[in-house]
Parts: structure tokens; sequence; C-alpha cells
């Protein structure tokens, strides 16, 4: 689930979790929230009494809020939140999930109520991850690499090289951890450098060519493909 640091009512901030950051938003009336790009990132929501994880998009989400809805979260960097959660990214993918279906009930039970009840939701999210982290397996260094490598440009057969997986194992790991295979993955990361860039208001065409993208109407069509949306009227709801 991507940043939606564009809509109005929303912060973010590191996490002292480390590979994450949380954030919070209330609705306000006649707010129209940015949709939410995919950016390889699995987030654990608190939404009103409920805690709900939002798996890897592979395009854009909508979300549809009633004013005064108030939302919490933490969003993990990819590839870290399956070992904390304990099932594979590629089962989450394009999903909302109760939390409940995926830990025991009591003990769902017993967070949403912590998180209900804390002055700072935010930190108690965190609390979450943290307490789980010292009972989950670490993450696979490796996948840090992966994401490095994509996400700097590099084809995925470089990055198969670079991390030492060849081009089976690396589509086996990727879904596991990320949700989709490196293609997609790579695809989902350019996107994301194109939007920083253009953000900047550096002109579309050197947009594309400063992140790795054929030309600008190549540029255009990956927009419209992953956010469903042309760029301009992307940037201007952003």
């Amino acid at each position: 689930m991507a940043d939606i640091s564009g809509s109005p009512g929303y912060r973010e901030r590191p996490s002292r979790f480390g590979d994450a950051v949380v954030w919070e938003r209330t609705v306000a009336a006649g707010d129209v929230a940015a949709p939410v790009l995919p950016d390889g990132c699995i987030d654990l929501l608190w939404r009103e009494g409920r805690l709900v994880v939002a798996g890897p998009d592979t395009t854009a989400f909508a979300p549809a809020m009633p004013a005064g809805t108030r939302i919490a979260g933490i969003r993990f960097f990819p590839g870290t939140a399956p070992a904390l959660l304990g099932v594979p990214a590629h089962e989450l993918r394009d999903r909302r999930v109760e939390l409940a279906d995926l830990w025991p009930a009591a003990q769902v039970r017993r967070l949403t109520e912590q998180v209900d009840d804390a002055p700072d939701r935010l930190a108690a999210l965190e609390a979450i991850a943290l307490d789980r982290a010292v009972e989950a397996d670490p993450a696979d260094p490796v996948l840090r690499r992966v994401v490095h490598a994509l996400g700097s440009g590099r084809s995925v057969a470089a990055t198969a090289v670079a991390t030492g997986l060849n081009a089976r194992v690396l589509h086996r790991r990727s879904l596991a951890a990320f949700g989709y295979g490196p293609k997609t993955l790579a695809r989902i990361l350019r996107l994301q450098r194109a939007m920083e860039v253009a953000r900047s208001g550096t002109p579309f065409a050197d947009t594309a060519a400063l992140t790795g993208f054929a030309d600008q109407a190549h540029l255009s069509r990956e927009v419209r493909e992953l956010a469903g949306m042309p760029l301009g009227e992307l940037l201007a709801r952003a």
C-alpha cells in the first residue's frame, strides 16, 4: 500500500521498528484522497476498532471512507512484513485481510483493544511489530539487496547476478517476499521513482529519461496501467 501523503489530514514519520514508517489520517468532509499507488509495501492498519493487513497492490487502490473516519498504520518496507506476519506476501496480493484471519483471534482481540485504548495509536502499532519481531524469523538479508538493485534500475537478470540467485529462485523468493515476481516489482519501483521526480516539477520527457523509461509515451502507458489515470491527473491529486 503506497504513500498517500498528498491526502488532506495525513501525517507520517519514521518508525522505531526500523524498516517501516507509521502514519495516520482523519478523513474530513469533502476530502478526495489521492489513489494509493503500488509500492511493494504491506501495511498493518487500525481503522475504527479493527486491525487489517493491506497487502501489496499491483494497481492503484482508491480508498472510499466517510468523513470522520480515523485510520492509523505501520507501512513495512518491501520484503519486511511476511516474516512478521507469518504468511507469504503473494497470499495477500491486492487484498485487505483481517489480522484475525492470520493470527489467533484471542490475540488479535487483545491487540485491537490495546490500540483502541492507546493515547498514541502509532506507538501501539509499532509495539505490535517490535514484539512480533522478537518471536519471528528475521527477514532474509538478500531481499534488501533485491529491492536496492531493482530500485536503482538494474534489470532482473543483473539483479539475479548481483544477489547470487538464479532466475527461478529469484522469482520464487520474490513472490513470497514482495507478492509478485521481480519484473513486476521493478515496474512498481520505477513508477515510484518517476513520481518522485515528476513531483519536483521535472518535465515528463525528462522524468522518463531519468527514471529508466524508453520515452515519455512509455512512461504514460505505465502510469495509466498501474495508476489508472494520466500522469498529469495523478500529480494534481497527489
